[in-house]
Formats: structure tokens, sequence, C-alpha cells
């Protein structure tokens, strides 16, 4: 038994390093056969690629989930660096960018993995346990996640369903629809061998399933798959009713992004989907409120955009420009909730805690233009004036002050229980909400607005404490199309799932029209200098899809990020120039060159 063990731990190991270049090496499809003929060999198999799942993740940035990098290639987010723009929009977008590489071959090294167990353990599945059935249907949904991801990204994929061999990698890519299909047949079947939700968090279940499939269909539909948009709408639908009632929302959404408030049983019902983290046994820790704090505790990576700040409604359920609540010298008082939950800005508390200890927490209020701010003293339980590091510190150039954004983030970072550079906050891949917006969404989308609608939207409204569905919206296919996407705005920020939104609704042209821009400028009053709103009304679609423009007032603005733009060919992402060399038989996407 040892023994065995020991073989299948050197196996698992053999096929991390086997596939860090899958096209370049032989993969192994000899080296599984015979290994997974028994339930304690496929659970062990299974635990392999659960682990890769967290490890593979991190290509992007040290510690840090690649999924968190992906709203900053939108207009709703930026990294530091962002001169030229990253490769969300801008001229670092090419077949020769790490980034597109490393996402490219991530996803095709799992599904090395996950096609060596469930091609490896075919011929003895059937005379197995229920359990064997389960871990191979868990794999399955694993696998149709990540062709999820190189359609969304890369569109026509090559698709293999099986261990092949080198020869066999050298094929041209096949049809995305082809692949959507793929993974809607798979989520199906494999929810058949799963529970609601799951014994042990973190594994795929049947809601996990039943989501991704929703999820994927959203893509097909939005994109007008094989000219099938209603048929992938109706799935989407479908899919995501079928959860509806199973799990439920979380009481109170801030308590989904801090460990304390992920304990709780209503927020483990919410989070169908994670990547999780763990002081216990194997150490898993991120640095994702790390790279988004003040730089009192953190580094300030990445910045929130005043695309999305202006995005949240005041708390009467208007849009900033509309709402008689918003104040833009004080554009935080009387904002959704959410806007608190996720934001910090000039003038707002912000806690933290540098070693996860009473002697490490830190509280401060953020402030953007003077030398000295406020930090409380736990010991002697009243404020004190600090020197100000987010505008006098050897690091300052990366803060929201100095960089000009405005805002940093406060989702995933405002934890003070644990250190923020050992965070053990499970990271949402996929969540409850996003399942009630994609019903909504896709009932919208075939002109098909009823009460389930409403309810959907409501739900999610009335957890963050906003009104419900105004009643000038029932009955209109284009304010409740506009609603939805606002809501998925908002919820859903930082999340990772509006890099695909953003392409869907073909709105990456409005949010990379022109300079990022953020912090009011000193010289102008600050704050105190803005007595204007964004205009959301340039066009209809700037409206539809409520995209400020800053044009009336940018003079009294600092440019956080110069020179944003957008060209047709970022729709997808290139293939990476590499896997071309490796195999001439893969065509570019169109307008990029080879």
């Amino acid at each position: 038994m040892y023994m065995k063990k020991f073989l299948l731990l050197i196996l698992l190991a053999a096929l991390s390093v086997a596939c860090e270049d899958y096209l370049n090496k032989e993969p192994y499809s000899y080296t599984s056969a015979g290994f997974f003929k028994t339930e304690e060999a496929i659970e062990l198999g299974l635990t392999g690629v659960y682990y890769n799942m967290y490890l593979d993740s991190y290509n992007f940035g040290y510690m840090v989930p690649n999924y968190v990098f992906l709203d900053q290639f939108t207009g709703m987010a930026f990294e530091r660096n962002d001169a030229p723009p990253t490769i969300g929009a801008g001229g670092a977008l090419d077949q020769n960018n790490t980034r597109v590489l490393q996402w490219w071959r991530t996803w095709y090294t799992f599904i090395a993995r996950t096609n060596s167990l469930i091609y490896g353990s075919k011929d003895y599945i059937a005379g197995l346990s229920d359990k064997a059935r389960q871990y191979i249907a868990e794999a399955r949904v694993l696998r149709a996640f990540a062709y999820y991801n190189l359609i969304a990204t890369y569109g026509d994929a090559p698709f293999f369903d099986e261990p092949v061999t080198v020869e066999q990698y050298r094929t041209p890519r096949t049809s995305k629809a082809i692949i959507l299909d793929f993974i809607l047949n798979e989520t199906a079947e494999a929810a058949r061998y799963l529970e609601w939700t799951a014994a042990v968090r973190g594994r795929m279940d049947k809601a996990a399933a039943y989501g991704l499939r929703a999820r994927a269909a959203l893509l097909g539909g939005s994109l007008n798959y094989g000219g099938r948009a209603e048929d992938y709408f109706r799935i989407a639908a479908a899919a995501a009713d079928t959860v509806i009632g199973r799990r439920q929302l979380a009481n109170r959404y801030d308590d989904l992004f801090t460990t304390t408030g992920q304990a709780k049983a209503d927020a483990r019902s919410e989070l169908i989907i994670e990547v999780m983290y763990s002081h216990d046994g194997t150490k898993r820790t991120h640095l994702i409120g790390f790279g988004s704090a003040s730089r009192f505790y953190g580094q300030t990576l990445r910045h929130p955009s005043s695309l999305l700040a202006d995005t949240y409604e005041c708390i009467d359920g208007k849009r900033i420009d509309e709402s008689p609540l918003y104040d833009p010298k004080h554009p935080q008082r009387n904002r959704d909730p959410r806007f608190h939950a996720t934001l910090r800005m000039h003038g707002d508390t912000c806690v933290g805690n540098t070693t996860g200890t009473d002697e490490g927490k830190i509280k401060i209020i953020l402030n953007a233009y003077d030398d000295n701010t406020l930090q409380y003293d736990y010991n002697a339980r009243t404020w004190k004036t600090v020197t100000n590091m987010d505008l006098n510190s050897s690091a300052a150039w990366t803060s929201f002050a100095v960089m000009g954004a405005g805002y940093i983030w406060h989702k995933m970072a405002g934890d003070s229980v644990e250190s923020i550079q050992a965070s053990t906050i499970h990271y949402p891949v996929m969540r409850y909400a996003e399942l009630l917006l994609t019903y909504a969404e896709a009932k919208i989308e075939l002109n098909a607005l009823d009460q389930s609608v409403y309810d959907a939207i409501n739900e999610v409204r009335r957890r963050a404490g906003m009104p419900d569905v105004s009643s000038d919206r029932i009955g209109s296919v284009d304010k409740m199309r506009q609603l939805v996407r606002r809501e998925r705005k908002v919820e859903l920020a930082l999340e990772g799932l509006h890099f695909v939104d953003m392409r869907r609704w073909g709105i990456g042209d409005l949010e990379n029209e022109h300079d990022s821009y953020g912090v009011p400028l000193k010289e102008t009053g600050g704050y105190e200098g803005i007595t204007e709103k964004p205009n959301f009304k340039t066009t209809p679609r700037h409206d539809l899809n409520d995209i400020a423009n800053y044009e009336a007032y940018k003079h009294k603005l600092r440019v956080a990020v110069p020179g944003r733009f957008w060209e047709t060919k970022f729709e997808l992402w290139p293939i990476p120039q590499q896997e071309i060399f490796l195999n001439p038989a893969l065509e570019q996407n169109a307008e990029y060159s080879n």
C-alpha cells in the first residue's frame, strides 16, 4: 500500500514536470496506464489536479492568482506600471507577450493532467465505487473549466480529450463552438455524479458544474457562437435556474472577503468555486491584499479605476449623474454599500495587519494630499499624527496618491485579523450571486422578462442594501440590460469576470477610449474643487454601459494611465508565437502578425 502511494506521488510529480512545455515534450499517456484503476489511486490523482489548480495560477504575479489580474486588463482597473497600458488594451498585447503565453500553457497543462486521470481510469471506472465516479466527474468539470478559459480568451483552440503524442499535438485549432458544446455536455454529464454542495470545501460539486455550464453558455449566447445565440441563452438560463434555490447568498457581502466571514455557513453556501488557502498542513497563502493596500501596510501594485468607482449607484438606486444624493466633493457618501466594501479613497479609514498579531494592527486615514495623516494608536486608544506613507516613503511612487489612481482596493485587503503578507482568504472564482445575475441576463437577452428576472436581481441588490428594481425598468429590455450589466460590474469587481464581460458586451472601445483619470489635482482645489458630475450620455452605448466621461473637467484630474486605446483585434488574445513555432498548423487570430 505504501509503495503504491509512493509510485503515484512520483507519477504526479513527473506529470507536473512533463507539462511545463506541453508541446515540446512527450506527454505522459504511457505513464498513467494501469495506475488509475482503484478509488484510492483516482482520489490521489485528483488531489494532484486540485493542487495544481492552486499552484498553476501564479504565473502572472508572485503569490497572486491569475484571475486577480484579469480585471486589470480592462478599463475597470490597472496595474501600477501601465505605460503603455497592459494587455487588456494597448501596445503590450501581442503574440510575444509573456502573460499571453503563460495563460495558454497554464490551461493546456491543466487539461493534460485531467486527460491523464480521466483516460487512465476509463477501463476501470464502471467497476468502481460511486465515490470513484464522483472523482472523475470532478475532473471533467475541471477540464471543462480549463477549456472555457481558453475559448473565452483565444477563441478557436486546439482540442484534446485524451492524452496524445507530440505528432497529434500538431493539429489545427478546433472551432470554439465545438469546444463550447463539449463543455456543455461534460458539465451536464458530470453533474449526475456530484452532490449539490461538496462535502470537502474547494471541490467541484453539482452547483459548480451547472454554474460553469451557465457561464459558458452565456459566453456563446453573447458572441452568437455558430449563429445559435438564442439556444445558448436558453441553456444559460436553465443551468443557472437549476442552481437557484439550491445554494444561497451570504447574509453580508463583506463576509465573502475575510477569513472570519468565509467560515460562516451562509458564506460557504455562496462560494461555489474557490481557490483554497490555509495555514494548516501544506501552507498556502497569497498576497492579493498586500498588492492592493495603502503603503502603510502594502505595496499598492493594482488599482481600481474611476470608471469602476463611478459605476456604483447612490443609495437611492440612481446613477450618480441622476441622483440628488451624489456629492462630487465627497464621492463616497450616500453610495451603494458595495462601494465601501470594495474601494477606499481619500478621507476613508483603512485597516490592516502586518504580522497577524495585535501588534501588527494598522488603522489609518487615507490621505491623497497632505504630508501627514492620522494613525490610530491601539495602545493609547487615540489617533496620532504620523508621516503619510502614501506620499512620503521610498516606494510612494506606487501609491494611489502619487500614481494618481485616487482609489485602492479594499476587497480582499481589509482583513485585520491575519497578516496581509500571508493571507488565507479563499479567492472566489464563482459565487451564487453570479448565477443569479447570469440567469437574469440570459432571460433579458431572450426578451423573456418576468418576475423571476426581477427577483434574481432584487435578491442580489437587497443583500447589498440597495432598492429593488425601479418601476421604470419593469418591462424594458434596454433598461434591464443596463441594470444587470451594472450589477455584474459592482457585485463581482476584482473577481476576474469583467475581463470576459467586456468582450461579451463589445465595450472594450468605450472603456479604453481615453486616459484613465483619477484623484483631483491639489492645485485646482482637490475634491473641494470638483463641482461637476461625470457625463454618462456621450452616446447611447455609453449610457447603456455606464461609461463615464470626464472631458468637461479633466483639467482638474490627475491622469493615472495615459494613452489607453483599443483595437478590434483585442477582442481575442493572439495565439502565442512560441506555440505557433512548435505547431505551424495553428493559425494566428485576425490582425495579429506571426
